[in-house]
Formats: structure tokens, C-alpha cells, sequence
């Protein structure tokens, strides 16, 4: 007898019990908590021979993106393929989707588990991994789109929907679609109030728009439903320090790297790049962060700069070149350099496009070369998404080019570049601060190197 889930789709075990193991593994993944690879391993005891189980597995590692779960995605992928002979052609889709992200490529990957989603448009694994896949490509289109394909075939009787709302919600943020977002995400939590994905979505909205107060209030309000045994806290606290940093609440945004971004030293490469990227923006404020710039370098030295994914190492170079290492840094540079001449595979394009020459302007800017920074920097800003993450994520390098003109002393560059920043986010006290340090620019001010203080209108905060 064939076994099919809760959502109609056959799979190869026959034991009831492994399949709602992997149900509720299902589950906890899509809401990212955690314990799903407990679960998981429970099925696959259950029954050894599960493909799905192990097709589950093959997905987390390869959503993580970093070197150092290659050989356990590799383990898992064999396991699958092992069993193929017995598996439906789902299962051997999903084998094959993952035996591509595990050999580099992550544009065919995504491509083949967006055809399972076509094929069995609520596979809601297959979905999540694709979406994730997604935003690692940059792919903004796809992050809405995807999900878009399959909504006519989910509706509030299907398991599962609340989590498919959310991904669509981001999808729409990601293409500015604020509105509708919004809508989607509170739509989302609406049947699932415990959908962390969604409450970032929401999160990313009120980012954009400027929407500070609220934005802090969405994220405390709801703290119990995202930060509580999650394995995604770590971002949506990061969230809630943008939105204080934005207000220059400096020493509130170091208590919450402190207790939540950067409290377990064990991190991954997801959880390390979110501590540069809020370390690095204090130090583009000139804000002393004291010793924990070396933490953070000392974990990117074990954990990456290896050109695996351009993104992560973008990411260490900024540790590296705040913590002054210029070896680690030398290294990452000729790493890139490496991964930029491997041909056509998704992290070659990656490298070439954006990693390497982000990886050159942060080396430039931390040995006081401004103006060669800059030039980097707006060079490669239009063609940033390449290598993945979200807006908010990449507008560090649009700050630090910002930071790198106003340094430079290129007054034109300076004050068009913070122009289309007030004109993107006229509410914006940061936004407000860098264009009056852009103005006082042409009365010999802002350009010595470092952040000047300055006269400015009534209600703004000196950043």
C-alpha cells in the first residue's frame, strides 16, 4: 500500500509512523525550530529506507551554503541516491535537485526543485527549499513568483498555508511590493501566529519604509513567537538592532549583539555575517566596539573565507579588515581571485561580479583608500543582488560607499548618492545625518576620514 502525506503526495515508506515523523519534521522546519533534525533522525530509524528522509536532510545542509556541511550534504545525498530504485519521481527529482546544489551548481538546483513545485505544487519542502535558494541567487522575481505559482493550489484546509503566506510576503517585500506584503504577512500570522519567516517579511517592510517605532514595536510585541527555541532569532534580532541603530541607540544595539546575534560562539556562516554586517555599520559610524571585532574575525579564520559563496566572504573580509588582519584578509582576497576563475559554475558568476571586487573596496577603504573604494563600490553596486541576500542586507555596501565618498572628499558623489537615499527614505534620521554631512562638505567639513559631527535639522540623531 502507498503511503501519501498530509498534503496528497505519495512517498516511498510504507511505515506510518516515519512518515509523521517526517511530517512534523516538515513543520518545524518551515517555522525554522528547532529540533527538525531530531525528528528527522527519528524517522529515519523508523525506517532507514524513507528517500524523504533523507532528501529532508540533503535540504537543511544545503540551505546552510557553507563549506563546512559539504561533506555531511554529500552523505546524505549518497544515502538518497543509494535508495532510488524504490523511490517515486518526486523523491528522485528531489535526489537530483540536491546532487546539484551539492556540485556548485545552485542555479540548476533551483531550477529543478521550482519543477517539483510545478509538478507537485504542494510540496512544501521542495517549495521552501527553492525560496531559500532564491534569495541566496538574489533572485527577487523568483522569491515572489515562485510562491505565486503555487497558490491556487493551497487554501486554509491544506497543512501548511499559513508558512506558504509568509514566503510570499517576503517575496513581495523583495520586489517593493510593501502593501501587498504587508497584507501577506498578517495574513500569515493569522493562521500560524508562531511563523517567525513571516514577522521578518513584515519586519523587512517597515525597514523600507522607514517605519522605526513600529517596526521595534511588531518585533517586541511578538517576541515570543519568534525568539523562543528558533533556529532564525538570531536575523529577526538583528532586525530589531537596525531599527535602534537607526535611531542611535548605540549602546542599546551592542546589548542586543551581545545577548542575541553574537551569544553562541559555535555560529554558522548565516549567524557570523549578521554579526559583521551590524559591526561593520557601527564602525562606518566610528562607533568603539571594543574587543569584539576579534571574536568574530576568529570565527570567520575557521569558518569561511574560502570562496565557497562570495556573500560569507564579503562578510569576513569586513572582520578582518576592522580587526586589522591583514593576512586573513590577503587570503580571502586570493580566495575570490580563485573561485572568480572556476568557469561558469553559480560561484565563479558570483565572485567575479560582485564578491572580488566588494572584497578589493572594503581592503581599500580599511587602508584609508577612499576614493579607490568608491570607485569599487558604485561599480558593482547595480549587479550586488548577484550574490544573493536581501535589500536590507546588501545596503551595507551602498553605506559604506556613501561613507567612502563623504571621506574621499567627492562632494558630487557624496551628495547624489545621499539624494536618492532621502528620496528612497525621506523619514530616515540616518538617511537625514549622512546628507547633512554631504552638505557640509562644501563648506570643508566631512571629509577627514572619519564621521564628523554636524548641526542638524530639528529631530534628526547624529549616527
Amino acid at each position: 500500500m502507498t503511503l501519501h502525506d498530509t498534503r496528497g503526495l505519495a512517498v516511498s515508506t510504507r511505515n506510518r509512523s516515519a512518515l509523521e515523523r517526517y511530517e512534523a519534521a516538515v513543520d518545524l522546519l518551515n517555522g525554522y525550530y528547532l529540533d527538525f533534525m531530531a525528528v528527522i533522525d527519528g524517522a529515519l530509524e523508523e525506517d532507514p529506507g524513507f528517500v524523504m528522509g533523507h532528501c529532508f536532510k540533503a535540504g537543511v545542509y544545503a540551505t546552510c551554503n557553507e563549506a563546512a556541511v559539504q561533506p555531511e550534504l554529500r552523505r546524505c545525498v549518497e544515502a538518497a541516491e543509494a535508495l532510488s530504485a524504490g523511490a517515486t519521481d518526486r523523491e528522485r527529482a528531489h535526489i537530483a535537485a540536491a546532487r546539484a546544489w551539492l556540485e556548485g551548481d545552485l542555479e540548476r538546483s533551483a531550477a529543478l526543485y521550482g519543477r517539483i513545485v510545478q509538478e507537485h505544487p504542494r510540496d512544501i519542502l521542495a517549495l521552501q527549499i527553492a525560496h531559500v535558494a532564491d534569495f541566496f541567487l538574489g533572485e527577487s522575481r523568483m522569491l515572489r513568483d515562485r510562491v505565486a505559482q503555487v497558490l491556487p493550489h493551497w487554501d486554509e484546509s491544506v497543512p501548511g498555508f499559513g508558512y506558504v503566506l509568509g514566503m510570499h510576503a517576503f517575496g513581495l517585500e523583495q520586489t517593493n511590493l510593501y502593501g501587498r506584503a504587508e497584507e501577506s504577512g498578517r495574513w500569515a500570522l493569522a493562521f500560524n501566529d508562531r511563523d517567525p519567516w513571516a514577522i521578518h517579511a513584515v519586519a523587512h517592510v517597515m525597514e523600507m519604509q522607514g517605519r522605526i517605532g513600529e517596526g521595534v514595536e511588531w518585533l517586541e510585541t511578538r517576541r515570543a513567537q519568534w525568539a523562543d527555541n528558533n533556529a532564525f532569532s538570531y536575523h529577526n534580532w538583528w532586525h530589531l538592532a537596525l531599527y535602534h541603530l537607526e535611531q542611535g541607540e548605540t549602546e542599546r544595539v551592542l546589548s542586543l549583539y551581545d545577548m542575541h546575534i553574537r551569544s553562541n560562539p559555535a555560529s554558522t556562516a548565516l549567524e557570523l555575517v549578521d554579526g559583521s554586517a551590524l559591526l561593520w555599520r557601527l564602525h562606518l559610524r566610528g562607533v568603539d566596539v571594543g574587543d569584539r571585532w576579534r571574536d568574530v574575525a576568529d570565527c570567520w579564520e575557521r569558518a569561511a573565507a574560502d570562496g565557497f559563496y562570495a556573500f560569507n566572504d564579503t562578510h569576513a573580509m569586513m572582520a578582518f579588515v576592522a580587526d586589522g588582519r591583514d593576512d586573513a584578509a590577503d587570503r580571502t582576497l586570493a580566495a575570490q581571485e580563485q573561485a572568480a576563475r572556476r568557469g561558469q559554475a553559480t560561484g565563479a558568476m558570483m565572485a567575479r561580479d560582485v564578491g572580488l571586487p566588494v572584497c578589493r573596496a572594503l581592503r581599500a577603504f580599511g587602508r584609508g583608500e577612499y576614493r579607490t573604494a568608491a570607485e569599487l563600490l558604485y561599480a558593482v553596486r547595480t549587479r550586488a543582488h548577484r550574490f544573493g541576500g536581501s535589500h536590507a542586507q546588501r545596503d551595507i555596501l551602498d553605506l559604506t560607499l556613501v561613507e567612502a565618498a563623504i571621506r574621499s572628499g567627492d562632494l558630487p558623489l557624496a551628495q547624489a548618492l545621499t539624494a536618492e537615499r532621502s528620496d528612497l527614505k525621506p523619514s530616515s534620521p540616518a538617511n537625514r545625518s549622512l546628507t547633512a554631512r554631504a552638505m557640509g562638505m562644501a563648506e570643508g567639513r566631512g571629509s577627514t576620514g572619519q564621521p564628523s559631527r554636524t548641526v542638524l535639522p530639528q529631530n534628526c540623531v547624529v549616527m
